[in-house]
């Protein structure tokens, strides 16, 4: 997942723990703290593990969190944790500093989850981006996405208004999330038929997109003129290399995208970290709340595959046409998902 560049947020934890608990102006210039230093709701962290300014996860979770800490009232710290080496210290820390809800981002914080965890049971932890713990942890909740499921109705949608005949995947790595990502898309093109050729290809990083501009170029020149993204702030090479010429499509992963290639960005398989956000932390705010593990389907808000409005409006007016008659086919397939007549495979091997 979806680590990006950024202008903005870096946290090195360099001070020493006295310090990171009171705060200085330094850190306060850095924007780590924000709200009051303590309410009545407690403090609830975001620690994110890439970097924001990603049009994408990072930055809709950070709004996410700010719009509920203004209607909850609570104090937020917003920290980004570059190096992997620090997230253990970071999150004794925040339990130092009596945190009541710590959340942080994909694969990467589960082992520094389960050797934090133990030690504050007063603080929720939730992870988002993870599988589940075996054996679980009483105040921990591991939050998976059946991304797949989104990628599959863009397999189908990409199938059928590409020009060529030929689609493609690009990733930030080969995990196994998005490989079942990648092999849902290519499912789909062999369900629309044999002709249609498919490509998936990693980056090998979610913060590059000079590197994912080069691989959407390679992509494009071979005949594809569909690409599913899937690679955070590495999008952004993938969506100018579509903006290059024309008939090149992508389906990204953000609204915030369209704006990036408001002609070439057709549609986007969405994955609303900041709502995920929202409903976890509302959830773990309230009595009763329990470590679990949370699947979260298509039929959530969270996962969806959307067409998009500004491509609609200013998109080539033959693959818009092409859109919209596509389009009730999926969501009819979307239907049918949901409501579990048809099952597609998660496949997480390549």
């Amino acid at each position: 997942m979806t680590n990006t560049p950024s202008a903005s947020g870096l946290f090195r934890y360099s001070a020493s723990r006295r310090q990171f608990l009171i705060g200085t102006a330094g850190a306060a210039s850095l924007g780590l703290f924000s709200g009051q230093a303590r309410a009545a709701e407690g403090l609830v962290a975001l620690v994110h593990t890439q970097a924001a300014g990603d049009n994408g996860p990072v930055d809709g979770m950070i709004a996410s969190l700010k719009k509920l800490a203004g209607e909850k009232g609570f104090a937020t710290r917003i920290i980004y944790a570059q190096d992997a080496a620090t997230y253990e210290s970071i999150f004794r820390s925040l339990g130092d500093a009596g945190a009541s809800v710590v959340v942080s981002t994909f694969n990467e914080v589960a082992e520094p989850f389960k050797a934090v965890a133990p030690e504050y049971p007063n603080t929720k932890f939730v992870q988002l981006y993870a599988d589940p713990f075996e054996p679980p942890i009483p105040n921990v909740v591991t939050v998976a996405y059946d991304y797949y499921l989104g990628c599959y109705l863009s397999g189908l949608f990409g199938s059928r208004i590409s020009r060529t005949g030929a689609i493609g995947y690009i990733g930030g790595a080969s995990i196994p999330g998005q490989i079942a990502d990648l092999n849902a898309l290519k499912a789909a093109a062999a369900v629309i038929g044999p002709n249609i050729k498919f490509t998936g290809a990693f980056a090998g990083s979610f913060q590059d997109p000079a590197k994912g501009h080069e691989i959407a170029n390679q992509l494009f020149q071979s005949g594809v003129d569909y690409i599913q993204t899937d690679s955070a702030a590495t999008d952004t090479g993938i969506i100018q290399a579509a903006t290059e010429a024309p008939g090149r499509l992508v389906s990204a992963i953000s609204r915030e995208q369209y704006k990036l290639g408001p002609k070439a960005v057709a549609a986007i398989v969405k994955l609303d970290f900041g709502l995920s956000l929202y409903q976890e932390v509302s959830k773990a705010l309230a009595e009763g709340w329990k470590g679990h593990h949370v699947s979260t389907g298509i039929d959530t808000g969270v996962i969806d595959f959307e067409l998009s409005d500004t491509f609609l409006k200013e998109g080539p007016a033959d693959l818009v046409a092409k859109a919209k008659e596509i389009w009730p086919d999926i969501e009819k397939t979307k239907k049918e998902i949901i409501a579990g007549t048809l099952k597609v495979p998660l496949n997480t091997t390549l």
